[in-house]
């Protein structure tokens, strides 16, 4: 694109044209909130047409708020007319209502990303457009039919405004790849939306941002039902969600929830801190649903003696075996725990009534008798109302009840030394706890268990949506996708992953487990992404050599780019030697780029410590995102993170220390989209030696 095209100009005022049209646009959405004031006058239906009028005029100017991303970045004309369709961010009309700018997601700009040689769905032209803010600075052409050169199935769409973009410096920010979505991305994005779609992709290939733009484009293709029904992406932690919560409103979908796992429980507790990661694969085990289920059991007692109570004159008597009945014919025709205990209570003054000598209505007794604090013990003794936050709390608060959870019949479910590793001190009250991340799965099977609180129902009700997206669902424990799937209303799922960089304490060797205990409603479609576009060539064989160790079996996915820097290893005496110099030199050269420094967790504050000496600025990895330019970032919060240089030191520490330390190790060495650094004292690991 050196050469100045031709058609630059016409471009250019074309371009013009569309940003006046969005800017009229915005200005008549926002006269309609301007000139708005809430009217109480009129039928019920006309203020809610008046209220829906100004909530499609907000999100309009959402819409067309884009900051400096680009409008529009391409065309495609059609063989048959030759007619131009310009492909934008968003859909663009004038007064007239003629289209200026086709939505990306719309099926008329499908050919824009999937026209290939063989098929070339009916253009004759695919022009990609290079700009800087609303000025056009390049045009590139592709040209099929008679004209065509050859364009294969899997070649890259758009060469010079692809690599434009990944050799762009990082922002510390996932950005939109909506002008160079590529045609095996675009097939996933595209893909039918029913049922569970899975999604394997190496390193750089793309499958975080292709989940985020398959969501945009499913909420536009089935705007009803999904905007009312909702469309959830779950990440990993807080730091991955600060990376990606840009993508979305990039593309005009402000309205998706994106999540962790304790985002989600009802009702919402504290979650904060890591278990070692024996405990969380406790936590984890599919077999913890049978435990939590015995000490929901274990909660509904009959009583250790009979009771009394006075009733005027005549005492009122509950008996032992009275009290076994009622707990048989509670569980019996209750569906869930909490809801047993209006049956307990009505059961309880059924058989106080028919205790009395003298005729007495069980409405009688319980008017008279069910605040008296007696009764109230008995209650909380044979049935008691829990959150789930008080059922673990008590259960992991003491060793008897944990021990009593684990036996099912004559069985232990897990050995003793296992399911004491769930015990931990009490805290005063239930609500006083901070859990750890491996208990939000257990708090949410025991929240199914218990069911709803006795007028709690609007508190306990868990959301469903239409649509989820679960990133990095590989290292998601079976409990954890057990969470995941209460949430799906219908099955229709996007779960993206890459097996080889599972290093979870539930890291998953195979997708048939992923899949196992996620929703089946319809046969699961698999898609592959084979092409690595963000890593070089050459940082993409340093990291091959691990693949074998990390995955057998998986192919390493092919870069875009064979050319590229060669990784730098350097051997110190100490860190303090030369890695704040290693790190400063991989700043320099990346220009305005970023470099994550990343490390095995023990060195944390000791490579910290380095550069406070040095009086270097370095930032940490928090859920505001990496917001330096040079970040330390541990090595097992660096997966889904892009960065323009890593700088990956102690590789032989990271294995040693990570419970999938070779996986982790390939994790690290494939951030980065221009340069690569290994920085170690300690000897290599075989793999990486020359």
């Amino acid at each position: 694109m050196s050469e100045r095209h031709p058609e630059l100009d016409a471009e250019q005022t074309y371009l013009d044209l569309a940003y006046a049209c969005m800017e009229d646009a915005r200005e008549r959405a926002a006269g309609v909130t301007g000139g708005y004031e809430p009217q109480r006058g009129g039928t019920e239906q006309h203020r809610h047409e008046r209220e829906s009028i100004v909530e499609v005029a907000v999100q309009r100017l959402t819409q067309l708020n884009l900051g400096d991303r680009a409008l529009v970045f391409g065309r495609i004309d059609l063989q048959e007319t030759g007619e131009p369709f310009y492909i934008g961010r968003l859909g663009v009309w004038n007064r007239e209502q003629d289209t200026v700018v086709v939505d990306w997601r719309a099926p008329i700009a499908e050919p824009f990303y999937r026209a290939t040689g063989r098929e070339p769905m009916g253009i004759e032209r695919r022009r990609h457009f290079a700009t800087r803010g609303r000025t056009l600075l390049g045009i590139d052409d592709e040209l099929f039919g008679d004209l065509a050169s050859g364009i294969g199935e899997r070649e890259v769409r758009g060469q010079g405004a692809l690599v434009a973009a990944i050799e762009a410096s990082r922002t510390g920010r996932l950005g939109d790849i909506v002008a160079t979505i590529q045609g095996e991305q675009d097939e996933i994005i595209r893909a039918p939306m029913p049922g569970v779609l899975l999604v394997q992709g190496g390193p750089g290939t793309g499958k975080t941002v292709v989940a985020l733009h398959r969501a945009a484009y499913l909420l536009y293709t089935h705007r009803f039902p999904l905007e009312g029904q909702g469309v959830l992406v779950v990440g990993p932690n807080r730091l991955f969600l600060a990376y990606i919560e840009q993508v979305l409103p990039s593309l005009g979908e402000a309205g998706v929830e994106i999540a962790v796992l304790g985002d989600l429980l009802r009702p919402r507790v504290r979650v904060d801190q890591l278990d070692d990661e024996a405990t969380a694969v406790v936590k984890g085990d599919l077999r913890m649903v049978k435990v939590l289920a015995k000490a929901v059991n274990d909660r509904e007692r009959p009583l250790l003696e009979d009771f009394n109570i006075g009733f005027g004159i005549q005492r009122l008597r509950l008996s032992v075996g009275d009290s076994r009945e009622i707990i048989r014919e509670a569980r019996r025709r209750s569906r869930g725990h909490n809801s047993g205990r209006k049956i307990v209570e009505d059961l309880v003054f059924q058989k106080l009534a028919a205790s009395a000598r003298k005729p007495v209505e069980a409405s009688a007794v319980r008017e008279r008798l069910r605040g008296k604090m007696p009764l109230r013990e008995l209650f909380e003794r044979m049935w008691p109302v829990l959150t789930p936050g008080h059922l673990l709390h008590d259960l992991f608060g003491s060793k008897a009840l944990l021990r009593s959870a684990n036996r099912v019949g004559t069985n232990s479910v897990f050995t003793d030394d296992e399911i004491l590793r769930l015990h931990r001190a009490r805290s005063a009250h239930a609500q006083e706890v901070i859990w750890r991340f491996p208990d939000v799965p257990l708090l949410d099977e025991a929240r199914a268990l218990l069911g709803y609180r006795p007028g709690k129902r609007d508190e306990d009700a868990v959301r469903t949506y239409g649509h989820i997206c679960i990133d990095e669902a590989q290292d998601l424990s079976p409990l954890e996708l057990r969470m995941v799937g209460r949430r799906s209303l219908n099955g229709s799922m996007t779960v993206v992953g890459d097996i080889a960089q599972a290093t979870g304490a539930w890291a998953n060797d195979g997708w048939d487990n992923v899949l196992a205990q996620l929703p089946q409603k319809r046969d699961v479609q698999r898609r592959e992404l084979s092409i690595g576009y963000r890593i070089p060539g050459p940082a993409m064989t340093l990291a091959s050599r691990v693949l074998p160790h990390a995955a057998s079996g998986l192919q390493p996915p092919m870069p875009v780019r064979d050319d590229g820097e060669v990784p730098t290893v350097l051997r110190l005496d100490r860190l303090a030697d030369g890695l704040v110099e290693a790190v400063l030199a991989e700043l320099d050269a990346v220009g305005t780029g970023n470099v994550a420094v990343i490390v095995p967790g023990s060195l944390v504050a000791e490579v910290k410590a380095l550069f406070d000496a040095a009086a270097i600025p370095i930032g940490g990895a928090n859920r505001h995102g990496l917001d330096q330019r040079v970040t330390l970032v541990p090595v097992r919060l660096v997966k889904g993170l892009e960065v323009d240089s890593a700088v990956v030191v102690e590789p032989a520490r990271i294995i040693d220390e990570e419970s999938q330390g070779v996986r982790s190790l390939y994790v690290a060495l494939t951030r980065a989209t221009k340069r690569v650094a290994v920085v170690h004292v300690d000897p290599l690991p075989a793999m990486l030696r020359s």
